[in-house]
């Protein structure tokens, strides 16, 4: 049986639309300048692609690494481990400090709308299951209405007065745009990034589980609380 070739790159809005339920693969390989639909090459590939790639963009930078399709983004061969970031005192981390750790990795804002329920809720989530293996990773973003202007220091002192935080703050970074952190670059690569897909505002969030795979990419408005099921069900166990 034929197989898909490494020259096979559709543009990343086909691809998308396609993810997204919102375009025939026929459509997707005839913008990519394909066979005919009628032909048995078109119908091959797009047999092997469509059993191969579910309509879920979570799924495609795997899956198109395996089938040896061009990819857009120089991270996807490492892991989460191999990354080495600055706490919010100026000071490295290496990631592999969390290996064996559920990690929930957010960008957070001191002054958003959302700040105040998502900090609490953090903070309450990661009181209950810190001795579980679950790690909470908050990196400041000022990207998203200025929302996160401070220092490093007014961060720190407004997370941890304010909100008793205990959990780790990181460096001020970029999550959108040239200057993106490259944690960021591999997050969003192996969350449907690789499609073009940016952070959309302030407290998205990653699931990250403890193998260092990222299994799950939550928008801005779902709650601390609403992820919990999933914290539990990735590496944690529950307790009143």
């Amino acid at each position: 049986m034929a197989s898909l070739s490494t020259s096979f790159s559709p543009s990343s809005a086909a691809l998308h639309e396609f993810a997204m339920g919102r375009r025939p693969l026929a459509q997707v390989l005839h913008v990519a300048g394909k066979s005919p639909s009628g032909s048995a090459t078109f119908r091959v590939v797009s047999q092997n692609f469509a059993s191969q790639f579910p309509r879920d963009p979570f799924h495609w930078s795997k899956r198109m690494r395996s089938a040896g399709m061009a990819y857009a983004s120089s991270t996807a061969e490492k892991t989460i481990y191999e990354y080495t970031v600055k706490d919010i005192d100026g000071k490295n981390v290496p990631l592999n400090k969390f290996k064996g750790k559920v990690m929930l990795i957010v960008n957070v804002a001191s002054r958003c709308g959302l700040t105040t329920s998502n900090y609490t809720e953090l903070s309450h989530i990661y009181e209950k299951y810190k001795t579980q293996g679950f790690e909470i990773l908050a990196f400041p973003c000022n990207q998203f209405g200025a929302q996160e202007p401070g220092s490093n220091s007014d961060i720190k002192q407004f997370a941890c007065t304010r909100f008793k935080a205990e959990f780790p703050i990181f460096d001020k970074v970029d999550v959108n745009g040239p200057t993106t952190a490259p944690v960021y670059q591999y997050l969003k690569s192996h969350a449907g990034g690789f499609l073009g897909d940016l952070i959309k505002w302030n407290f998205e969030k990653f699931l990250v589980d403890k193998n260092g795979k990222v299994v799950e990419r939550y928008p801005p408005t779902t709650s601390p609380f609403q992820i919990e099921g999933q914290l539990v069900k990735k590496g944690g166990s529950s307790h009143d």
